[in-house]
Parts: structure tokens; C-alpha cells; sequence
């Protein structure tokens, strides 16, 4: 269990979408100090690979906004509804897909749709990957120039 996972139980009980906190407050609800990079912004990013504490507000279905350094303030913005069970970091894979995350991401999202059955890792057409495209022989037997 991480030391930060009282952070993330905070936030999945809260009831409202905009969570505002001090840096004073966060300590409270984690029961010890906040590292020394709380000072500098990348610390508060919403990239998951960026420390522990962040992976946590994350899995809560939380992201930050309003960082304010200076008044050691910020908000955390419901971007996802937790389910009912909410799997524990510990416990989940870190490659493993998620059910509720869409195979579309970024600005795909919501505009493709993949036939149920089709197998997006089988090439295209009936050529062997050896021939044609990549050089060798072709269909009727010639070879094929490469570039």
C-alpha cells in the first residue's frame, strides 16, 4: 500500500466534482509531510509516471488544476466516476487494460469504431510481408525493385 493511498481514499469519498486543498490540508489527510518538490509544478502534473502521489489522485479519478505554488493551493477536478469496488494500486496491473477506458485515445476518441471479431493486428491484404512492399518476388514471379 502507498503511503499516499490515504490521498486517494479522500478523494473517491468526496461527493462533489471540485475538491479545493492546501498543501497543509493534503498533509493532514496523508498524516505526514509533503516531499520537497511540492514547490515545483511538474510535481502536481496529471502524468502518471511523474511520482507516486500522482498515480493515486489519479486512480481516484481526480487530475489537478489550478496549482497555485505560491499559496501552496490547488483543486482536484472529478474527471471519472469511480465504480462501487475501485481496484486498489497495489493490486492492478500497470499494463493491464481497463474496462471503462475507450481502445481510442486523444483526439480518436469516440470517432472509430472496430468491428466485433476484427483482428487489427492482421495485415491487410493476402501478400506475404516478404514480397511486394519490402522487396523480393512479386505475384507474377518478378522481383521487385527496392528503394
Amino acid at each position: 500500500m502507498s503511503k499516499y493511498a490515504p490521498l486517494r481514499d479522500f478523494l473517491v469519498a468526496q461527493k462533489v466534482d471540485r475538491v479545493p486543498m492546501s498543501f497543509a490540508e493534503i498533509e493532514r489527510v496523508l498524516n505526514l509531510p509533503l516531499p520537497a518538490s511540492k514547490q515545483y509544478p511538474a510535481w502536481w502534473s496529471n502524468n502518471p509516471s511523474n511520482n507516486p502521489m500522482t498515480r493515486e489522485w489519479l486512480e481516484a479519478g481526480f487530475e489537478t488544476e489550478s496549482v497555485n505554488i505560491g499559496s501552496g493551493k490547488l483543486v482536484f477536478r472529478r474527471v471519472r466516476k469511480m465504480p462501487n469496488s475501485a481496484p486498489s494500486s497495489a493490486s492492478a496491473a500497470p499494463n493491464e487494460a481497463r474496462a471503462d477506458r475507450h481502445p481510442g485515445f486523444g483526439f480518436m476518441k469516440g470517432l472509430i469504431t472496430i468491428e466485433a471479431g476484427f483482428d487489427i493486428t492482421k495485415p491487410f491484404d493476402d501478400e506475404p510481408w516478404d514480397s511486394g512492399y519490402l522487396g523480393g518476388e512479386t505475384r507474377d514471379g518478378k522481383l521487385a525493385a527496392r528503394k
